[in-house]
């Protein structure tokens, strides 16, 4: 057996049909899992970054419709996003409240204490959860992909390998011969699979845990960021009865 022999590629193409399948099903999956973990590192980098960008930008503003306007420009920021819907919502309920005051106003309305001017923080509560929901499934869309491929590509690696080690000892009694030239090239092209799952499987895995912990901190940002927008609109919007803020 010269060193021609050990080639990968002749290995493959001397597999088993089964074998062969088994590596070209890694080879889907390792392209695939590529393929996201490329588009989500920059998917989820840009959220990271523009997201805080954004934060930063509201705490140093301190106005809603400025930040409303710069939260149209960072189109790749979770946190953005869900302000955009919270702030809408708040508008519009605004709105609709200041339309309320001024039909109590109008010419032969009894002219009652000043109820709420703003009415239904919970419809913004909503609103934001809404929003963060969505936010996380589009961040973790295509991501259990990779957690699949990490469960069960040495699987199919593994049963690659024992396919072909199948064939190798069969071969052996059909030959009547367990010499080393015989039986190593069969073992060699056999364990290639095995090989192959863990290469697909080991980077797949890697990426997966980063992924879910960069979702779980943006994640952490949006329920704080949250939390802070309705205190402010409770504190600045929200007058109660009498006047009161």
């Amino acid at each position: 057996m010269g060193p021609q022999d050990l080639d990968l590629i002749h290995m493959v193409r001397n597999a088993s049909p089964v074998v062969q399948f088994v590596l070209f099903l890694l080879l889907f999956f390792s392209a695939s899992s590529w393929a996201i973990i490329v588009t989500k590192y920059l998917y989820i980098r840009k959220a990271y970054r523009q997201s805080e960008v954004f934060t930063d930008f509201f705490w140093e503003s301190r106005d809603f419709s400025e930040a409303f306007v710069k939260a149209k420009e960072l189109t790749g920021s979770p946190v953005a996003r869900m302000f955009r819907i919270g702030y809408s919502e708040l508008k519009r309920l605004s709105q609709s409240s200041a339309a309320r005051e001024r039909q109590k106003a109008a010419p032969g309305a009894v002219a009652g204490p000043m109820e709420n001017r703003f009415v239904g923080t919970d419809n913004i509560k909503r609103s934001l959860r809404r929003a963060t929901a969505s936010e996380i499934t589009r961040m973790t869309q295509l991501v259990p992909f990779l957690a699949t491929t990490g469960n069960t590509t040495p699987f199919i690696g593994l049963f690659g390998t024992v396919w072909g080690i199948m064939n190798s000892f069969h071969g052996i009694g059909l030959r009547g011969s367990a010499s080393l030239a015989v039986v190593a090239p069969g073992i060699s092209e056999a364990l290639v699979a095995t090989a192959a799952g863990l290469a697909v499987a080991i980077p797949a895995v890697i990426a997966f845990n980063f992924f879910m912990h960069k979702i779980r901190v943006i994640e952490s940002e949006m329920q704080s960021f949250s939390a802070d927008f309705l205190n402010i609109v409770a504190r600045d919007f929200v007058i109660e009865k009498g006047g009161e803020r």
